[in-house]
């Protein structure tokens, strides 16, 4: 009689010690405190730049489903200055415009830089926070939380724009946040708008944004390295997707040559 002997191998996906542990809830708050004030000392420490975002929009039916088509590629120069975003429309589809950023029909967003990251953490959004998971981000290790702003302690703005009028209001919204367990930034945000006003003819907004370490003026900083923001209303779907290259630092001579308007 022959015996056979058979193995059985199983694979089993490891992680670090801790990673799949929940974190106590005392260490919870503490690296809640700790994004609290990198965040508040994020928009304050961040010097004067110039950087150029390349936006793809994209747009569809409701009808047709979310796959759309293109609208059209945008690059902004953008500004930031005295802690405001400044963006001015430089290109369309390559080719220089007078056309303003701000009267651009369609999708556009903002934001990006500190003031939607500042207002998650500051105290008086009072913004729940619900850790899900710790998450590999770019080789480092990440808290995962889920959290939610309502709409009386909210400063989310949302604006549409159609045939020159432009329509905003505030919404309360909710979303998902990657914080580095080390150095308590955040590296990854969502947030999506909640109950938004009718005027606005709106069933979802969202945006997501990826930051990463640039240098400007030889020091390092965390800063946008995409972001995508979609919206939808009853007929209508749109979406952005933006690279934030060439940061660089800010001067009053600080200029972009692409080429003269047409």
């Amino acid at each position: 009689m022959r015996c056979v002997l058979v193995i059985a191998v199983v694979l089993v996906s490891w992680c670090p010690p801790g990673w799949t542990q929940r974190p106590s809830d005392a260490d919870i708050a503490a690296l809640i405190g700790r994004s609290r004030q990198k965040a508040y000392e994020y928009a304050r420490s961040l010097p004067d730049f110039v950087a150029t975002a390349i936006i793809h929009r994209y747009a569809g039916s409701m009808a047709e489903g979310l796959g759309g088509h293109p609208i059209d590629i945008l690059t902004v120069q953008l500004r930031y200055f005295q802690h405001q975003e400044d963006h001015k429309l430089m290109l369309v589809d390559g080719k220089p415009t007078r056309q303003s950023f701000e009267t651009l029909e369609g999708t556009v967003g903002s934001g990006e830089f500190g003031t939607t990251l500042s207002a998650v953490f500051d105290p008086a959004s009072q913004t729940s926070f619900h850790w899900q998971i710790w998450k590999n981000v770019r080789k480092r290790r990440a808290s995962v939380f889920e959290y939610a702003v309502n709409g009386p302690h909210s400063r989310y703005r949302l604006g549409t724009t159609a045939d020159g009028r432009t329509v905003a209001a505030d919404a309360g919204y909710h979303g998902v946040v990657e914080i580095d367990a080390e150095t308590a930034e955040v590296l990854h945000l969502e947030y999506v708008a909640d109950h938004i006003p009718e005027t606005l003819h709106l069933q979802y907004a969202g945006t997501t944004v990826d930051y990463a370490l640039a240098d400007i003026g030889g020091r390092e900083y965390l800063l946008p390295a995409h972001s995508q923001t979609e919206m939808r209303s009853p007929v209508e779907w749109a979406k952005n997707i933006a690279e934030f290259r060439d940061y660089r630092k800010f001067a009053a001579d600080s200029t972009v040559d692409f080429g003269p308007p047409k």
